[in-house]
């Protein structure tokens, strides 16, 4: 089991996507104000620098437009941009981490060594028993790649994240047919956004059920309030949320603090 609590609600980069409450999303300060607002769980987005360490941002590039893999850990930390390690280590002991993991290009033609794939798996394995993790990617051959080690690194759970309106009925099969232990499905992809084009076959709480049965847990992400409230009832895992404090009231009965 991932996730103790049905559903956990998990902080989207922290304290949620962008900037909440004057929290830089994937900072240290987004993943604290998080944890004080009662989480057990934050996520928050790992790439490989030039020099071949793990740096934690979203995008490919930096706020000014300078690829992340074209610059070193050291230069990218004067640009505000953590290192995983420095996370890891100042992260309160019992906070569980969901790494989601960007590959790039470069791991097309890099020496194998180098790819975001091998650093990885070289970090879990400092990582893994100190504290609960979930490794989540929308790339199915770097959980393949960490799948295949999982004798070295015990405990890991692994989740397959599928993009924004991707067929719900291709993304669970494919994450259970992966071995997986997760599917990771945007609110689209579960028809809960009105310009969604694609109507579900069947009800969402039906859909959750079948990834039941297959042996995956179900994080949803980037629920509003209202959503989170339906996607608790039809048996969801996890929320990945950014409006932390609305889906915790709006889980609780109260009206929530923002749309």
């Amino acid at each position: 089991m991932i996730f103790a609590t049905k559903p956990t609600i998990v902080g989207h980069r922290g304290f949620g996507a962008g900037e909440r409450a004057g929290h830089r999303e994937n900072t240290l300060e987004s993943y604290l104000a998080a944890v004080e607002h009662g989480l057990s769980w934050i996520e928050l987005d790992v790439r490989r620098s030039r020099d071949g360490q793990l740096v934690i941002w979203h995008n490919p590039v930096t706020a000014d437009g300078e690829f992340i893999a074209g610059r070193t850990a050291d230069e990218l930390t004067g640009r505000g941009i953590l290192r995983l390690e420095d996370v890891m280590a100042a992260l309160p002991p019992g906070v569980a981490v969901n790494l989601d993991v960007k590959t790039i290009i470069e791991d097309a033609l890099d020496p194998p060594h180098r790819r975001t794939g091998a650093l990885v798996a070289e970090a879990l394995g400092r990582y893994a028993g100190q504290r609960r993790l979930l490794v989540s990617s929308f790339d199915p051959s770097l959980l393949i790649y960490l799948k295949e080690r999982k004798d070295t690194l015990p405990g890991v759970p692994l989740g397959l994240i599928t993009w924004l309106n991707f067929p719900v009925w291709h993304a669970i099969p494919a994450a259970a047919n992966l071995g997986l232990d997760a599917v990771c499905l945007h609110t689209g992809t579960l028809g809960l956004r009105p310009d969604d084009e694609r109507p579900l076959e069947l009800p969402i709480g039906q859909l959750i059920s079948l990834a039941h049965q297959a042996g995956l847990e179900v994080l949803a992400w980037s629920p509003t309030p209202q959503m989170a409230v339906r996607l608790a009832s039809a048996g969801a895992d996890a929320l990945a949320a950014d409006d932390i404090p609305g889906v915790l009231a709006a889980l609780a009965g109260e009206a929530p603090a923002s749309a």
